[in-house]
């Protein structure tokens, strides 16, 4: 069922994921927090925040204190872009669909990023302009651009050496894996319907999690048949051949929960990557599947905001929670509760919660650089936030564009100021 995407929803059902549609065609991308081998100047650790309405992106320290050093503007073709647009009625449908349902009555300009291995460059997918782009760090300038199958980009995820990005095309049912450097597409392939998550492991795999429909109100949970094709897709990250598809509509019910949705959204490996921990639609908590053995172990349903209202169809895009980390010794995770406005750090052994750190629509959750903290986006208040991995108590906010949602670790030149325009 394909949703109508001019038509008006209360502000806070509007989705975050894309409308459905065929794919048209697409190739290229770039990105990497890693540092080269033989850098030729010294790189400095920060944190790229990703504030989707402003069309910016922060770049704050990656802990301490994390305090702003800068801002990018990653739509300085914004004029171009909108032109192409409105000279093209279809884009234009789409433009405005992503507007009226994903974007909460505003444009997204960007959802993800990350930086290239040499630091010079981000590298940002920008779902209103259906593309990935490479923006110079030294002069705001765009390196390439790449525009991805069908109306949208949407998360992305970095190779473990840095060398390529995977970027979901969420309305063509498509993951593009690029060139970090040249944003040349060097590889492709099918999802189910609406990719978003995606996470490459250790094992030379890529998986990808597919949403799928989060734009209609069939939210009801005997209505879950109409949200679509929802699986985990996983490839060989070399040949992108199919290595395995895990429904998780299956492990769901023999686990003996039926009621929950099987749209898995933000997840956690643990280090060894034996334990992966993910988020459902509509949920106000997570489960534990033991990879080795293809089950679903465990449950942990957190608490509920009194003053959230419990009707499914306003949650945004169909997520209660939205955003998983886990602390590098794995002992850990991090929860952004995003309708129920906190975050709690869980202790993954014995599944209790710590404080529930008050937090307005937190879209996100990160790992700082020095591993210490949960870094979570506060999209309703403007800020980024640092919660202790180890007491679960706020260390510090810290106020920084319109709608921030993705944070992602990334390096930049020592000495790096703000291109001009940024």
């Amino acid at each position: 069922m394909r949703p109508n995407p001019l038509r008006r929803l209360p502000l806070r059902s509007r989705r975050l994921a894309a409308l459905a549609v065929p794919a048209l065609a697409a190739a290229a991308v770039v990105a990497a927090p890693a540092a080269p081998a033989n850098a030729a100047a010294p790189l400095r650790q920060v944190m790229f925040v990703g504030n989707n309405w402003d069309g910016t992106a922060d770049v704050i320290e990656a802990s301490g204190t994390f305090a702003k050093i800068g801002r990018v503007n990653v739509v300085p073709d914004k004029d171009e872009r909108l032109r192409e647009i409105y000279t093209n009625p279809v884009k234009l449908v789409y433009f405005l669909g992503v507007r009226e349902t994903a974007g909460e009555g505003h444009d997204q300009f960007v959802d993800d990023m990350y930086s290239t291995p040499d630091g010079t460059a981000m590298v940002v997918s920008r779902p209103s302009f259906a593309d990935v782009v490479s923006i110079d760090l030294a002069t705001g300038r765009i390196k390439w651009r790449f525009p991805v199958s069908g109306y949208r980009a949407d998360h992305m995820a970095i190779s473990p050496d840095g060398t390529r990005v995977a970027v979901s095309a969420s309305t063509s049912n498509t993951v593009h894996v690029l060139d970090i450097t040249t944003g040349r597409q060097v590889g492709s392939f099918a999802t189910g319907d609406k990719p978003h998550e995606n996470v490459f492991t250790s094992d030379g795999k890529l998986w990808n999690m597919s949403i799928g429909e989060v734009n209609n109100d069939l939210d009801a949970p005997w209505l879950d048949f109409a949200k679509g094709d929802r699986r985990i897709t996983v490839v060989d990250a070399a040949t992108f051949q199919q290595s395995r598809i895990i429904d998780m509509r299956q492990r769901l019910d023999a686990f003996g929960r039926k009621d929950l949705s099987d749209s898995v959204r933000p997840v956690a490996f643990t280090p060894d990557e034996k334990k992966l921990y993910f988020q459902v639609s509509f949920f106000n908590g997570f489960l534990e599947y033991d990879v080795p053995s293809d089950k679903i172990t465990r449950l942990k349903e957190l608490p509920k905001n009194p003053a959230t209202d419990d009707e499914r169809t306003t949650f945004v895009n169909d997520s209660r929670h939205h955003g998983m980390s886990m602390s590098p010794d794995g002992a850990k995770l991090c929860v952004a509760g995003t309708m129920d406005d906190y975050a709690t750090v869980v202790d993954r052994a014995t599944l209790q919660q710590g404080p529930l750190v008050t937090a307005s629509k937190p879209y996100w959750a990160t790992v700082s650089g020095d591993g210490r903290s949960c870094v979570i986006s506060e999209s309703g208040t403007d800020r980024v936030t640092a919660i202790s991995f180890a007491t679960g108590q706020k260390i510090v906010s810290v106020p920084v564009g319109d709608h921030p949602q993705r944070v992602r670790l990334a390096r930049v030149p020592a000495g790096w100021t703000s291109p001009s325009g940024g």
